[in-house]
């Protein structure tokens, strides 16, 4: 159980990050990027998953700038809710929320080597991570949408990268997975039998199989890239 601590970001904004502590000595940090849908409990399972492995576990609240306080779920009115924040979110001038994640990445830093861990939206935070910020040892977007755009695929990452797709996500079509590939033979890429969102057992996309094996391999990426 992990408590909600207040960052700055380089312009002096501050917002909410939820962090999650190991219950010995911390072997490094691992930053997790939110859904649409704020960092509500999925979330921050997610990051006490994290610390349960030994990890320090830090989830921003990435649509605190346009809207604070972000707890939703799965349902109709969720998603267009969540749809709305992200554009909102996309649509402020660079840098952005990503001045947000840089100051998680350097507050993190003090423990030791810095992993990120994206989900649906913040997969695509999460390659634009690995591309553009600096002080991450290891990068993991899942089901990033709008990674495998010809603008997204043009960037290139300054740490490794593990990546993981499902062959019939509805906003990911496996012709850009492809094209992603093909652009980035050093980006270790993944393709399961699952839909958008497979990772989240609270959306009945949840694919416990594939969650599973997408979650070994994520930890031991992060075991060999951050020890």
């Amino acid at each position: 159980m992990g408590n909600f601590i207040d960052l700055t970001a380089a312009d002096g904004f501050k917002f909410p990050v939820y962090v999650a502590r190991p219950a010995g000595p911390a072997k490094g940090a691992v930053v997790v990027l939110q859904e649409i849908f704020g960092v509500n409990a999925h979330i921050r399972a997610v990051a006490d998953g994290y610390a349960a492995q030994g990890y320090l576990a830090l989830a921003p609240a990435t649509f605190h700038r346009v809207k604070p306080g972000v707890d939703i779920g799965y349902g109709a009115d969720d998603i267009a809710a969540g749809v709305a924040l992200k554009a909102a979110v996309e649509a402020l001038p660079p840098p952005g929320v990503l001045q947000d994640i840089q100051a998680v990445i350097d507050f993190a830093a003090t423990t030791g080597k810095v992993g990120l861990v994206g989900y649906c939206w913040g997969g695509l935070l999460a390659w634009r991570a690995a591309c553009l910020l600096v002080g991450l040892s290891a990068v993991v977007p899942y089901y990033g949408g709008g990674m495998t755009t010809a603008w997204e695929i043009a960037r290139t990452p300054s740490c490794p990268v593990l990546a993981h797709f499902g062959d019939h996500d509805h906003a990911i079509a496996l012709e850009g997975v492809e094209a992603f590939q093909r652009a980035h033979a050093d980006v270790d890429v993944h393709i399961y039998p699952a839909g958008h969102g497979f990772n989240c057992d609270h959306r009945s996309a949840y694919d416990a199989t594939a969650a599973a094996l997408a979650r070994e391999r994520t930890l031991a990426f992060f075991a060999l890239h951050l020890a």
